[in-house]
């Protein structure tokens, strides 16, 4: 029974939607009508407020983080649990009627929770893929792809189950991105649409 309260927690964490929390506060309206209408920080870039985008990707990292730390300090072996409910929590939140964001941010901390060289493997391929492409979505994805085949790399067998399911997860949640992309009409950081 561990494991789903492990699940049960990263869930409550992940579920917490800090780009709409942090653009209602700062009276930048509901992040759902801008942009988009996703919940991260890429959506929040759109309202103009650089420093709250700021904000919503460490926020959103950080609840990953956390999951897997909180879960694998209260039911120790078990913070992959804590590590697919944050991710899960944050695409599908309960207090958004299951409509969230792409989970790329909460992946970066999860992976950094789980083992760190794997966070350092997914944060070296999320900037460099949005550093030479400036596309969003493509940085995210990539460095989702990624983590997975670090921690089978690193030795983490365990780790790169739950992680080839996030990464999964974030794709399918970037679909309408991969349609775009193929399209050559998905917009980039910086540019106009």
């Amino acid at each position: 029974m561990d494991w789903i309260f492990a699940l049960l927690a990263g869930y409550a964490l992940g579920s917490v939607p800090f780009g709409i929390i942090l653009t209602r506060i700062a009276g930048a309206g509901d992040l759902r009508t801008i942009g988009s209408g996703n919940i991260g920080a890429t959506n929040v870039l759109r309202t103009g407020r650089k420093g709250l985008a700021a904000a919503t990707l460490l926020l959103d990292l950080a609840k990953g983080l956390v999951a897997v730390v909180l879960a694998d300090a209260i039911w120790p072996g078990l913070g992959v649990y804590g590590a697919l409910g944050a991710v899960i929590g944050h695409c599908y939140p309960v207090w958004l009627k299951f409509r969230g964001g792409k989970g790329v941010a909460t992946l970066a901390g999860v992976c950094f929770g789980l083992a760190w060289p794997v966070g350092l493997v997914y944060a070296v391929l999320w900037i460099g893929v949005l550093a030479i492409s400036r596309i969003s979505s493509l940085g995210g994805m990539s460095a989702a792809i990624g983590a997975p085949l670090a921690a089978f790399a690193f030795g983490l067998p365990i780790e790169a189950v739950a992680l080839t399911i996030l990464a999964a997860l974030v794709v399918f949640k970037h679909r309408e991105n991969i349609a775009r992309l193929r399209n050559g009409t998905e917009p980039r950081i910086g540019g106009k649409g």
